[in-house]
């Protein structure tokens, strides 16, 4: 990818990680600020906006280091095991593994006497399933093999970025949070091909402009 892309990349993903949070975070927090909507409290809503943009900001920087480093883990990955079957199979084991912490953990962590485990159930199938619709995306985009690299990067390495907000278990700012890095990663998984295949024509139009370099 050339460097012009590379930035691009992280503005685009940034703007995204910011407006996703802007909205998500008046929607989670609305009872927190509702009160400056009915009062129509213009600067204490803008002001509230900008903060929670900014917050944005570091979950789409988060977000766009998981991606990088699941890159060179997948690299790695490809490297130690040779193959892609028997990588597909490490990662899937990794899947299910994380998958089962999510739920087993957290409930034994939070949940109080008598507390059902369902609610921790369905946050990991939430997971899950947005993993597999991104997945299904994202190999009729390319190929069957990109269905569990892509659905390893969106249920693993996005729950390895939550972990901040799962330690602490406060329901606001685990929605807060899970949202935005959902649609952060997402965005970069799908624009990933687009931005390689973009910088791979202009590499040829640079050698067709200077066959000599």
């Amino acid at each position: 990818m050339t460097s012009r892309n590379w930035v691009k990349l992280f503005l685009s993903t940034l703007l995204v990680g910011g407006i996703t949070t802007g909205i998500v975070g008046f929607i989670v927090r609305w009872n927190e600020f509702k009160s400056i909507f009915t009062s129509f409290d213009l600067l204490e809503i803008l002001s509230v906006l900008f903060w929670l943009v900014g917050v944005g900001f570091i979950f789409s920087v988060l977000s766009q280091a998981g991606f990088f480093a699941y890159l060179t883990v997948h690299r790695f990955g490809l490297g130690i095991f040779k193959s892609h079957s028997l990588w597909n199979s490490v990662q899937v084991i990794l899947i299910l593994v994380v998958l089962f912490d999510l739920v087993y953990l957290r409930y034994n962590e939070f949940a109080a006497d008598g507390d059902s485990i369902w609610p921790y159930i369905g946050v990991a199938a939430f997971l899950l399933i947005v993993g597999v619709i991104v997945a299904v995306i994202k190999m009729k985009m390319t190929n069957k093999e990109a269905f569990i690299p892509a659905l390893f990067f969106m249920i693993v390495v996005t729950t390895l970025e939550w972990v901040p907000i799962l330690r602490v278990n406060e329901t606001s700012w685990l929605y807060l949070m899970i949202f935005p890095l959902l649609v952060c990663n997402t965005y970069q998984l799908l624009i990933l091909q687009k931005l390689n295949k973009s910088s791979e024509a202009h590499r040829q139009q640079k050698l067709t402009k200077n066959p000599a370099k």
